[in-house]
């Protein structure tokens, strides 16, 4: 029998667009003779859609309410057994079920969906979900929980300050004091909790730093800022696995035009493989990069090392990109952000290392179930007599004043 799959997508999130490629490209690769796959849109308002073109990527580039108008949105509802997917708004006459999944691939990116939220979503259904948990979703999203993770567990991280909009509000001359107080220019500045280098910037001076701090408090209710580094080289590495094992890729070196790698050198294309040679984007495998990467080694091991190592104490699982800093002329290490899921899933990391991309879907889900099964074996209820001695009326003690 086929495992019923569905492949989430979207959200309101401003890499919603990055999650719709991500997604159609893993579900173009799902092997359908082992998955029943259903393409799950979510709106910007996190409305749930299926339907026969859904997964076309196509029907992208036209009118999404006319899309949303030939499909069915649905409501996920577990039944005991599986989550079955319910027409809504019913309708009289027609069947409620429209579709059933037994696990749930989220390929989304960013806040409001990447960051713990759809995560926790699954788990209230009960459903089996592929990828990191609530905790790890959650760390990985916000830079600073992360790094402050990462330091105490060894995994070298830039030094930074993390400033909220109601401080800067309130004066932003003192949260650009205590910035140049803390670190020498040039600095970057980025929303705490977001992606594809959508609001980030590098400021060499107090001007420029008040520009960088409105941009990215558009984003973002805090910011962080940290020292850009010097004659700098980016190095990825994505991790496959889970807490008790998990296996490096192969290291990339991103070939970007600019000091910071941007949103266009992401995801708009600017070599070879560019969606201006293609015709249109490919997600993260638009980008030019170096693979293998041109580093030692020795660097090449260190850096390998220490993705496995916060994969595993961020307590991740699937597969992650974790992106690394380093400088060229003194070899420094540090390791700037993970992401839970990584564009186009890195497959492109992981075919050199002789895994296809159907089969790293193929482990990604097989994760999800094995994780399943162990969450059977936790007790997460304990029966109690506490309410029989509850009583409400006449007092306000609850159940700190009852004794059952």
């Amino acid at each position: 029998m086929k495992i019923k799959v569905g492949v989430f997508f979207g959200g309101k999130s401003v890499e919603h667009e990055i999650s719709i490629i991500s997604a159609l490209q893993a579900v173009r690769s799902l092997n359908k003779e082992k998955y029943d796959v259903t393409p799950i849109y979510i709106t910007k308002d996190n409305a749930f859609y299926i339907g026969a073109r859904i997964g076309d990527i196509e029907a992208y580039r036209g009118s999404i309410p006319a899309l949303l108008k030939d499909s069915q949105r649905v409501v996920p509802v577990n039944d005991g057994r599986s989550v079955k997917l319910l027409r809504y708004p019913a309708k009289a006459f027609s069947k409620p079920v429209v579709g059933e999944i037994d696990v749930a691939f989220p390929i989304v990116h960013g806040t409001n969906v990447e960051d713990g939220t759809l995560q926790g979503y699954f788990k209230m259904l009960n459903l089996p979900y592929v990828g990191c948990d609530v905790l790890s979703s959650a760390l990985g999203m916000d830079k600073y929980a992360m790094k402050t993770v990462l330091k105490d567990n060894g995994i070298p991280v830039l030094d930074c300050r993390v400033f909220t909009a109601a401080q800067y509000d309130a004066d932003n001359d003192a949260v650009a004091n205590a910035i140049e107080g803390a670190f020498k220019y040039p600095v970057i500045v980025k929303p705490v909790n977001l992606g594809s280098s959508i609001g980030i910037s590098k400021a060499g001076d107090r001007a420029a730093l008040t520009d960088a701090l409105d941009t990215a408090f558009c984003y973002a209710q805090k910011v962080l800022v940290e020292p850009a580094v010097q004659n700098l080289k980016e190095i990825n590495c994505a991790v496959l696995g889970d807490c008790d094992a998990a296996i490096p890729s192969e290291c990339e070196e991103p070939v970007n035009a600019d000091e910071i790698l941007s949103f266009t050198d992401k995801y708009l294309g600017n070599g070879k493989t560019g969606a201006k040679k293609t015709g249109g984007s490919k997600g993260m495998a638009t980008l030019s990069r170096k693979i293998p990467a041109e580093i030692t080694p020795e660097q090449k091991q260190t850096i390998q090392d220490y993705a496995v190592k916060a994969f595993r104490v961020l307590g991740c699982s699937g597969v992650s990109r974790i992106d690394f800093m380093m400088d060229k002329v003194s070899g420094d290490i540090w390791l700037n952000e993970i992401n839970t899921i990584p564009g186009s899933l890195s497959f492109y990391l992981w075919e050199p290392a002789g895994v296809p991309y159907p089969e790293l879907l193929d482990r990604m889900i097989a994760l999800a179930l094995k994780r399943e099964r162990e969450t059977e074996n936790v007790t997460y209820t304990f029966d109690s007599n506490v309410l029989q001695g509850v009583s409400l009326g006449g007092g306000s003690k609850g159940a700190k004043g009852s004794k059952a």
